[in-house]
């Protein structure tokens, strides 16, 4: 362990999340999507060091807490920010994290592994699909859907979204733009704070059972928080269309990676 907690290896989880930072406000994603890849594949093809399944998991989750946080103020501040979607997703998401996060700690590498690379891939098939933008100019105040799904839809991905170390926010984003019918820039605003709220519960989970490893953890988040701060600004000149191909890009090609590794061991 003494070998991997050294200067290259910090210097190269920093610009990792100041990549993962800036595309968590750009989309709207707390950042776990391509943060778990990222951390469990490059600082080895580096050769700075490696991480396993459950560790990446760990440290991964306080990265997209500060993320989260980091993009939330300033897409706040742009008014794209529900506070019911924050209260009836974000409360339900927070419990499910909780019980996710505690529960995983007796569960394989391979089997989280697995769990996350089949949400990622029904996430992306899902936000392929064309969708005419609905009530782009509704305010978030404003802002009506079905309530009770859109509770039962938090408790779920939550579940899920604790086990792996990511609060789900690429299973969100599809299922309240295509089941919930609510407009992009809303929900990825929204998004951030439903992450927020999941990821402190999700880090409390992890924090309990000792799974985090913080020297990792605190490298991440020096570069998470600026890098997040600039996607938010940059999100909001963005045409919904583009950010919503670019969402579906990359969780595709997490989903595809990741069921690579699962299926060859590799």
């Amino acid at each position: 362990l003494e070998k991997i907690m050294d200067i290259p290896f910090s210097i190269t989880l920093l610009f990792l999340g100041l990549g993962g930072g800036f595309l968590s406000g750009l989309l709207g994603l707390g950042g776990a999507i391509f943060m778990i890849p990222l951390l469990l594949y490059v600082p080895p093809l580096l050769g700075v060091g490696q991480l396993d399944m459950k560790q990446v998991a760990a440290v991964s989750m306080v990265q997209v807490l500060s993320a989260s946080l980091s993009a939330l103020i300033v897409h706040h501040k742009n008014r794209f920010v529900s506070r019911s979607l924050l209260l009836y997703m974000g409360v339900c998401n927070a419990i499910g994290n909780l019980a996710g996060s505690v529960f995983s700690r007796n569960t394989k590498s391979s089997l989280l592994l697995a769990i996350f690379a089949t949400m990622a891939v029904i996430a992306a098939v899902a936000m392929f699909i064309p969708k005419r933008e609905q009530g782009e100019n509704i305010s978030p105040e404003e802002l009506q859907y079905n309530k009770p799904l859109a509770i039962l839809l938090s408790l779920l991905i939550g579940s899920f979204g604790g086990m792996v170390g990511a609060p789900g926010a690429f299973i969100y984003i599809p299922a309240m733009i295509y089941l919930l019918n609510i407009p992009t820039r809303i929900v990825i605003g929204s998004t951030l704070g439903i992450v927020f709220l999941g990821a402190v519960m999700g880090t409390i989970g992890k924090m309990t059972t000792g799974q985090i490893l913080w020297p990792y953890a605190i490298a991440l988040v020096i570069g998470t928080v600026p890098g997040a701060q600039l996607g938010g600004k940059m999100s909001k000149k963005v045409n919904t269309k583009y950010l919503r191909l670019a969402i579906a890009v990359i969780i595709a090609i997490t989903g595809v990676r990741m069921w690579y590794q699962v299926l060859t061991g590799r």
